[in-house]
């Protein structure tokens, strides 16, 4: 990526990242309860499938891909950055959408998103390093996992505690809000992004041919990793698609608050990111309506 093309973005816009983020995690687990920890304790099959093919299969084969296609450092650094990243909290909505099962995303969002806070630096920093060709600039960028492990705590791990206890302690404050808070949320996040790419087009654009065909396709793979994930397991389909979504719906946003808090000049990293936060939505709004023709309820449904 060329130095003479840098992103143009602000701190204050950092800042107005990551209070989006912290709210959209607020927002989710205000109707989490202990229970849907539990659950995962009881019923492991899904979220462990999910949690293999998001933490795994999708950084490592990211990895291995980008050094067998010699994929320029800078781009194949971003796609394994995202790929370190747990899933979206757009993933429930898609997984509602899509007549799966929504419990199995919760669940999943909220045990990956505190998984995250580990394995989100280890999994950029292993990766990152394991590439020969991303080798060198990780040891230049001299990436601290602790400050990276701190910000995710921030964004995603407090927040998730903090709405916990506030509908633990405020029931109807709770049932009232969440759904207002996950539509405000999405919008500003839409508005935000949108922005974001309008001031920096001529970068995206001058760019486009090198990064489009690699968010597309890693998206594919996420999405193809996770189906395949919950095949190996025996999931019922219900229990799939909610695993799907949940890989190939990533925390893009995520990856984005890291990028410009740690290595704004990274052009290349964020336009991979960036773009991802826009098409994996395509992408997964498109299955989510395909899978939702179905006939039943296939929350309802075997395999």
């Amino acid at each position: 990526m060329s130095p003479d093309n840098p992103i143009d973005f602000s701190t204050g816009s950092l800042v107005v990242l990551n209070v989006i983020l912290a709210l959209m995690m607020f927002g989710v687990s205000l109707t989490l309860r202990g229970e849907d920890f539990r659950r995962v304790l009881r019923m492991p099959e899904a979220p462990a499938a999910g949690l293999l093919a998001q933490f795994v299969l999708l950084p490592a084969l990211t990895c291995v891909i980008t050094w067998f296609l010699d994929v320029e450092p800078e781009l194949a650094l971003g796609m394994i950055l995202v790929a370190s990243c747990p899933g979206g909290t757009f993933s429930n909505i898609m997984t509602w959408l899509a007549r799966a099962n929504v419990a199995v995303s919760v669940s999943m969002t909220a045990v990956s998103s505190l998984a995250a806070t580990v394995l989100t630096p280890l999994n950029f920093a292993l990766y990152g390093w394991l590439n020969p060709n991303t080798r060198a600039m990780v040891t230049e960028i001299a990436l601290d996992p602790w400050n990276i492990l701190l910000l995710v705590a921030l964004v995603l791990a407090l927040p998730l505690v903090l709405g916990m206890l506030a509908g633990r302690h405020f029931p109807r404050f709770a049932e009232r809000a969440q759904k207002p808070m996950r539509v405000i949320t999405l919008l500003v996040l839409f508005a935000f992004v949108g922005l974001a790419f309008g001031k920096n087009m001529d970068v995206f654009l001058e760019n486009a041919d090198r990064i489009v065909a690699l968010v597309i396709g890693q998206n594919a793979l996420a999405l193809g990793v996770g189906a395949l994930a919950g095949l190996l397991v025996g999931l019922n389909r219900a229990d799939r698609r909610a695993v799907t979504m949940e890989v190939g719906i990533q925390n893009s946003g995520l990856g984005l608050a890291i990028l410009f808090t740690f290595f704004p000049q990274a052009a290349g990293m964020i336009l991979i990111a960036g773009f991802w936060g826009v098409w994996h939505l395509v992408s997964g709004l498109a299955l989510a309506l395909i899978w939702s023709r179905s006939a039943e309820p296939v929350a309802k449904e075997g395999v």
